[in-house]
């Protein structure tokens, strides 16, 4: 009773949204377009998203969800995974590699078919590889936002390879902001604010505070 009454909790608070209830309403797919072991991948939110097509009109793909971890209702957690039930399931680290319909797997989104094959220097394995391995890996996943998400998933079943472009980008980005000669800057203005503001100045402290800003510094 208590974990039902948690489920509903959850889904009243994050209730779908207008928008989200209007892409899953959307048009068909063409399935023509899309063949067994290809790499698709789709806009959601504030990244993008990958799955593997199996075949007639099925997507394997890992994606991060809340509702297993409140609820054993089989049923609901089969429906399609809303943007709310996503973003809880990666502060959760909650996911599994699960079978959907190309249009629910989309969400209203438009679909890109192999782009990685252009991206990714290692050639694709064979069609049918690929989607072996896709359907091997079903299941619950130990899911990390930047050390295993979608993009590993799928990168390993078409190039043997689990890595991810996003969280590369991602962690430069950041290193670029953090490891800055702004970023040192900073950083020793404010260690000796603070160090002056309590009253704890002392060669050791000051020391470290130097010492850590030329650590950003060289790294810079």
């Amino acid at each position: 009773m208590a974990t039902m009454f948690l489920y509903q909790l959850l889904s009243f608070f994050f209730a779908t949204s207008k928008k989200e209830k209007e892409e899953e309403r959307g048009s068909g797919y063409d399935l023509s377009r899309y063949k067994r072991g290809d790499l698709l991948e789709v806009p959601r939110t504030l990244f993008t998203h990958f799955g593997i097509y199996l075949g007639n009109g099925r997507v394997a793909h890992l994606i991060p969800d809340i509702l297993p971890v409140v609820t054993g209702n089989k049923a609901a957690v089969a429906k399609m995974v809303t943007n709310n039930r996503l973003l809880l399931g990666v502060v959760a680290k909650a996911a599994s590699v699960r079978v959907d319909s190309l249009r629910d797997f989309a969400y209203g989104s438009s679909v890109l078919v192999n782009r990685m094959d252009g991206v990714c220097k290692q050639p694709p394995l064979d069609a049918d590889e690929v989607a072996r391995r896709a359907e091997k890996l079903l299941g619950a996943v130990a899911y990390s936002l930047l050390w295993y998400n979608c993009e590993h998933y799928v990168m390993y079943c078409r190039y043997g390879m689990a890595i991810s472009y996003q969280t590369y980008q991602f962690c430069t980005t950041v290193r670029k902001i953090v490891c800055s000669r702004t970023s040192s800057y900073v950083t020793a203005l404010c260690g000796a604010v603070v160090l002056l503001y309590l009253g704890c100045a002392t060669p050791i402290t000051l020391l470290a505070t130097l010492l850590l800003s030329f650590t950003i510094w060289m790294a810079a």
